[in-house]
Order: structure tokens, then sequence, then C-alpha cells
């Protein structure tokens, strides 16, 4: 049940790319720059997005990447299918037939993880980009809210020193 450095660096490429297209072609040097990914790591990446039918691939000056969908049409699950990541915890379970496999113990275990894998790709198909850019967007602004709260503490703090002197 590992997530590979090829799921997360593929769900943050296209998060980037999500998120800075405005409609143009997104370059791959610019997603490798803001992400700190390597640039012939991303071009493999995209090639298995591209065959995948989650991006598509703008030529010429100008050129770049850009969605194939909709950011809500997208699923965290496309992304990680179209790289071949397979999260499934039950996929490692694996019993000896002669001893484990009869065992009451090695059946409830199976099944509880078999269980716990089809509620992770529940969540992972109904999960998209859209959603995840929203919940970024979100952070944002409460950042910004926080940050503007705190400067406003700050300096009503220093208008309070300042009255004292």
């Amino acid at each position: 049940m590992r997530l590979t450095s090829k799921g997360r660096y593929a769900v943050r490429a296209m998060l980037d790319l999500t998120s800075h297209t405005n409609g143009n072609p997104v370059r791959l040097q610019e997603i490798s720059t803001r992400q700190g990914i390597s640039l012939h790591y991303l071009e493999q990446l995209f090639r298995k997005l591209r065959n995948g039918r989650v991006v598509k691939s703008v030529r010429g000056p100008g050129g770049g990447y850009v969605l194939a969908r909709s950011m809500d049409e997208i699923s965290i699950k496309d992304i990680l299918d179209c790289v071949g990541e397979n999260i499934n915890p039950a996929r490692d379970i694996v019993g000896n037939d002669n001893v484990t496999a009869n065992t009451v113990e090695f059946t409830l275990s199976k099944t509880y993880f078999e269980n716990l894998g089809i509620l992770m790709q529940e969540y992972l198909e109904t999960t998209s980009l859209g959603d995840l850019i929203r919940k970024a967007k979100d952070i944002r602004i409460e950042g910004l809210k926080d940050a503007t709260e705190s400067v406003a503490v700050s300096m009503r703090e220093e208008l309070q020193v300042g009255d004292m002197n």
C-alpha cells in the first residue's frame, strides 16, 4: 500500500498544470522549475498521461500541455492509473496455499485489506483535480486572512507600545 514518487509527482504536476494553464498550454520546463521535478522525468510521466488521454500536447511556439478534459472530469485515480500506479493494499497479501491461505486469520486480514482497497479506490475516483484546486484556493485565502490578521495584530501592538512612550 505504497504510493511511489511516480504517482506523487504525476499528481503534483497535474495540479501545477491545472492551476497555471489559464486556457494556454504550459511547458514542462515551467512545471519542472516550479515543482523541482526533473524535466526528463516529467517528459516520461506526461507521455503516459497523454496516452491515457488526461492531457493533450500542443506543438509549436507557445506549445506545451493542456488538460484533455475539464479539471472536474479528471479524477486522481485517472492520473494514478495513467502512470501505472496501483495502491491497492490487498495486492501484496500472498499466502502459502499449504499453510496460511486456509486460516481464519489469513481470510480475515485479506478481506479487511480488500475492503480498505475498495474505499481507497472510491476516494480516488471521487476526488477530482478541480476539488483539489478549489481546496488550494481556500487554503491560500485562509492563509492570506491569517497573514493579514497577524500583520494587523502586530501593528496594533506596535501602536500600543508607541502610545506608552
